[in-house]
Formats: structure tokens, sequence, C-alpha cells
């Protein structure tokens, strides 16, 4: 197949694209930063950023931009697919993120860390920093992260299954507002109707899952693929027995778990528990 004629010579990459295009807007204004923030209200950082690639920015600035420029929806068209591009992933993970936007339904097990479609801003950005990454590429993947949850919003969001070991709920961050809001987040979660949220406590013991956490996702053709990941690296597995295996060890530990509504009371035990931050 030949490739795909490049007319504009513009990035095809959405994130990038939507940088670009903001650029250019204001390029064809005649506009300065400082002009732009003046005649619609937000700081001149912030256009910068978006300009650079550094956020995306929220849907209001998307639409304040499209009224600004008069391009009828186009800014906001672009602000959608950079929010949902899977090159602002990192490149393991791009083929991953890809079949999760796609999937009919989801289930997950977590070893260690909540599901990252139920992770926080606050959570991500702790953990990613925890794991070195630093500044902008913080910044973005924190942005990223937040764009995943939005799978699973709305009254067409797909079902989702999360196993939750009590290791995720015992481990808090150092920031504890940040942990209460994740907390929060998750026993609001369990309350939606499409997410069904259980608790494997410590004691249930051993079991075939130890130290592997997985997704599996129903895809729209049918098949079933399942990844699996640890701290250091993860792997999509497609071949039918070893997918079948991982079932099997699932649905074991899904007949251990708490069930969703004593998942969600054993969550909000856990909330009472977090120390309140003193006030300033």
């Amino acid at each position: 197949m030949p490739s795909r004629r490049v007319i504009t010579g513009r990035s095809q990459e959405p994130r990038r694209r939507f940088a670009e295009e903001l650029r250019l807007l204001r390029a064809e204004r005649g506009e300065s930063l400082r002009q732009l923030a003046e005649t619609l209200g937000w700081d001149a950082s912030l256009f910068g950023k978006l300009e650079s690639g550094a956020t995306l920015g929220s849907p209001e600035v998307a639409q304040a931009l499209d009224q600004h420029y008069g391009t009828g929806g186009l800014v906001l068209t672009l602000w959608e697919l950079a929010v949902g591009d899977p090159t602002q992933f990192k490149e393991q993970y791009r083929r991953y993120m890809m079949l999760e936007a796609e999937a009919v339904s989801l289930w997950h097990y977590a070893v260690s860390a909540p599901p990252g479609l139920l992770q926080t801003d606050g959570y991500v950005r702790e953990a990613l920093a925890v794991g070195w990454i630093k500044s902008q590429e913080l910044d973005q993947q924190v942005e990223a992260r937040a764009g995943r949850r939005k799978l699973l919003e709305g009254d067409d969001a797909p079902p989702f299954r999360a196993i939750l070991s009590e290791a995720v709920l015992r481990t808090p961050l150092r920031d504890l507002t940040a942990w209460r809001e994740q907390l929060e987040f998750l026993a609001e979660a369990a309350d939606r109707p499409n997410i069904a949220l259980q608790v494997l406590p410590f004691s249930v013991g051993l079991h075939g899952l130890m130290n592997t956490a997985v997704m599996f996702l129903r895809l729209l053709d049918g098949r079933t693929v399942a990844y699996t990941e640890n701290d250091l690296r993860g792997e999509l597995t497609e071949e039918n027995a070893s997918v079948e295996l991982l079932q099997r060890r699932y649905d074991s530990l899904r007949d251990l778990a708490l069930s969703p509504a004593g998942s969600r009371e054993f969550i909000l035990r856990l909330l009472e528990e977090v120390p309140c931050e003193p006030s300033t």
C-alpha cells in the first residue's frame, strides 16, 4: 500500500498537530501571546505551553480559542484528537493504549497500585516522580493519564471490573491529601454502573497472580488479549492458550475477593483512617 501523501508538511501526530495549528492561527492574526491572554482572560504562559506542546489545556480553553479564531469547532476537534493520541505515551505502551481505547470491556487485577484508568492526577504525579520522570515529561504523562480516565465516563463507557490487592489500598502516597483524593475517587468509581471494584484481602494468602498485574481487553472482533506489567516492562499477550491460563487465574481471584459492596465499605473504612493534614 502506498504511503499517505503529506500535503501540508505538518505533523500527523495529533498532539504535535494541535500545537502547530495554534501557533499558525495566532501568527495569522499577528497577535502576541500577551495580547491573546488579555483577550481571552487566561495567563500568557498557558498559551505558550499549548503552542510548545507542554500541555493540552482544557476543553474550555479550546472552545474559547475556537470562538476567538472563528474556526467553527476545529480547535476543539484537534484538542479531542490530541487527548486520545497514543503517541503521547512511551513507545512501549502505545499498542496497548490503542487497543484499550477500542475495547468493548476491560477487567484488571492490580498488585500494588490502582489501575491506570482509576488513578487520580495526584497519584500519577507522585508515582511517576518516583520513577525519575522529571519536569515537562512528567506534566505530559500526568495529562496523558488523565485523558485515559475519560474512557470510563459517559453513557457509552465500556464495562470495567478491577480486583485490587489489599496492598493497593495499604500503600499510601507521601502527600496525604492526594492519597485521600485517590481513595475518595475509588469509592466514587465503585458507585458507577459500568464499574465493579473488588478488594482481595491479604487473608486469602498465596494465589496464582501474586506478582502479576494484568489487564484483559475484549476487542470488537470478539478476541480477548491480556497485558501483564511490572515496574520495568509490559507485555501484550494475544496467544489464546496463554490468555486462557491468565483468565482462569483471574477468575479464581474473583471468587476469593470481597463483593463489590463489601469492597466499597472496605475502601471507606480505610479512608476514615487517613490522617488529616494539619491546617495552616
